[in-house]
């Protein structure tokens, strides 16, 4: 018995139905951490989604089986048809007609306009979910986990925290009502259906700020300033106001120095995916690019407006 035949046969929808590793359709479907196998049972296809090793040192399982039911509940991601909170295993009914968005065809502004209602959706929707997305907190665990693993970090990394201390002082000081969020929302987790979108993985999901979606999105997908006005302009339904445009912008830096932490993490537990170091420093450079900015201390001030 192979190792996937051990994951399927743990699964009551799979094991009643005696499938094995040679019922699995296509394999590898993307991800960076975990593995995810296509499999049809009965003319319905389903996601199997394996736990990637390591994972379990930084996503609670348990609050993402609360996310991810929570967010298919308002139907935003994908059916969950079984959860295992041991260790992540999970399956979701497969999106049929969907096609996995990426930073190319988010050039489409009537694709950017589809994310930014599915993410007013989620926000606005969905049954508040078990856990906080605290930013700061993960920054200095990551750090704490790397520290403890020897690793080092991209050059000038120290520099750059300080200079983003103002950006945090500026969020706190005028804390909003946090909503269900994704909090990992790249590209790729966006399923499109043609006339509306699909949002899928929640583990790193937690009741946050909304803007960080946004400026999570504009990140992962290089959005241009047009991209951001459609994505704003769909979510708020209209002009959004100034304060909730800087905490976006403040958001942008601030997830760079958040997945920069989370890449040479990567790197560092040896996961063969992709080239974590590299990606870490690219995110970096970004950080520190934006963070450095002629505007960006304008946005920070913003946040401190009355709307």
């Amino acid at each position: 018995m192979t190792d996937l035949d051990a994951y399927l046969r743990r699964v009551p929808l799979f094991a009643n139905s005696g499938v094995d590793a040679s019922r699995v359709v296509r394999s590898r479907m993307g991800g960076l951490t975990n593995v995810n196998h296509l499999i049809e049972v009965g003319g319905v296809r389903y996601v199997l989604r394996v736990p990637g090793h390591g994972t379990s040192e930084y996503i609670d399982r348990r609050t993402e089986a609360v996310a991810a039911h929570s967010a298919a509940a308002a139907g935003v991601n994908a059916d969950v048809v079984y959860f295992d909170p041991t260790d992540g295993l999970m399956v979701t009914r497969f999106v049929e007609g969907s096609v996995t968005m990426d930073a190319d065809r988010f050039r489409d502004l009537s694709a950017v306009g589809r994310a930014g209602s599915v993410l007013h959706r989620l926000h606005h929707a969905a049954a508040p979910f078990g856990t906080e997305f605290r930013l700061f907190a993960m920054i200095d665990e990551y750090k704490g986990l790397l520290a403890a693993k020897g690793a080092v970090l991209p050059a000038r990394f120290d520099a750059a925290q300080q200079r983003a201390d103002s950006a945090r002082a500026a969020l706190e000081a005028r804390p909003v009502d946090l909503v269900p969020s994704h909090c990992d929302p790249l590209c790729e987790n966006f399923l499109d259906v043609g006339d509306r979108m699909f949002l899928v993985d929640y583990e790193y999901a937690g009741n946050n700020d909304p803007m960080w979606d946004l400026g999570d999105l504009s990140v992962e997908g290089e959005f241009s300033a047009e991209q951001d006005d459609a994505l704003l302009v769909a979510y708020f339904g209209g002009r959004p106001p100034s304060d909730q445009v800087g905490r976006m912008v403040v958001y942008k830096a601030l997830c760079d120095l958040l997945w920069t932490l989370w890449g040479v993490l990567q790197h560092v537990n040896g996961n063969p995916a992709d080239d974590f170091w590299a990606y870490a420093v690219g995110r970096f450079a970004r950080c520190e690019a934006l963070l450095s900015s002629a505007g960006f201390s304008a946005h920070v001030e913003s946040i401190g407006e009355t709307a």
